[in-house]
């Protein structure tokens, strides 16, 4: 009996002892997983203009379309938090509301002594919300020749091309090369005749900035995959493409400069 009660004893006393902290070992994380901060909250101070520059991601640009005309030009696009900006008058002079661009392409000779160098520019105005009309448009197309007189939208979608003519998002919708596009069959065939249009016919485009007339210089087929005849130019122009009828691989495309 008294044998038991020891070994009793003896078990409660283990289960009784506690277990410090010292017992335990907790392997801590390798240096390095922790990725360093993305803000910068500094604002640096130069001994340059403009000083006490802002460089935190209060000033950051939401940057242009990709390939147009303002997304070569330095400091180009629209604050990404504009509330954050006091100062910030919501036009950086780039990509706004009826603001024609004029960003440099090719340089001449650098290295030349002359200091007039080449420099080709193009014209580009971007779309913006106070451009719009209140139907939703863009502005009116009119070509005398084939009676079409039709308006303008922002997409070449097909949703887009059902009300109208379609505005190449890529292009100018003023200074520069104007793209449209639309049907040449069916209910909404609006191009159905443009391939008729002959040099030296008109071409008229009302839009919010004015109305200017050009005069057709081109008409061709050219391969579906010819995306150069919306690329902006220095001069004033409108490119009108629609598909050829039982062509799918090609397209028709007529060009004409501002008179």
């Amino acid at each position: 009996m008294k044998k038991r009660i020891a070994q009793v004893t003896i078990c409660m006393i283990l289960l009784s002892t506690p277990a410090y902290a010292a017992d335990y070992q907790f392997a801590a994380p390798d240096a390095g997983l922790f990725g360093t901060p993305t803000s910068d909250e500094t604002v640096y101070v130069t001994t340059e203009e403009p000083v006490n520059t802002d460089r935190s991601k209060n000033a950051a640009l939401v940057p242009p379309t990709f390939g147009s005309a303002t997304s070569y030009v330095l400091n180009s696009g629209e604050p990404l938090t504009p509330n954050l900006l006091p100062n910030h008058s919501g036009n950086s002079g780039i990509g706004t509301g009826g603001i024609t661009v004029m960003p440099p392409s090719v340089f001449g000779n650098q290295n030349s002594s002359s200091h007039h160098e080449d420099v080709t520019m193009v014209g580009y105005t971007e779309v913006t919300s106070n451009l719009y009309y209140t139907g939703g448009h863009l502005g009116t197309l009119r070509i005398p020749a084939i009676g079409l007189e039709v308006k303008i939208y922002q997409g070449t979608d097909n949703a887009t091309l059902r009300k109208g003519v379609g505005h190449f998002k890529e292009s100018s919708i003023w200074d520069g090369n104007v793209a449209l596009a639309a049907h040449n069959r069916g209910a909404n065939n609006y191009f159905g005749k443009i391939h008729t249009l002959r040099n030296g016919n008109s071409v008229q485009l009302k839009t919010k900035l004015g109305t200017r007339e050009y005069e057709v210089y081109s008409v061709s087929k050219i391969s579906n995959s010819n995306t150069d005849v919306i690329n902006q130019t220095m001069q004033n122009e409108i490119t009108l493409v629609t598909c050829v009828r039982n062509q799918p691989e090609y397209r028709w495309c007529v060009k004409a400069r501002e008179k």
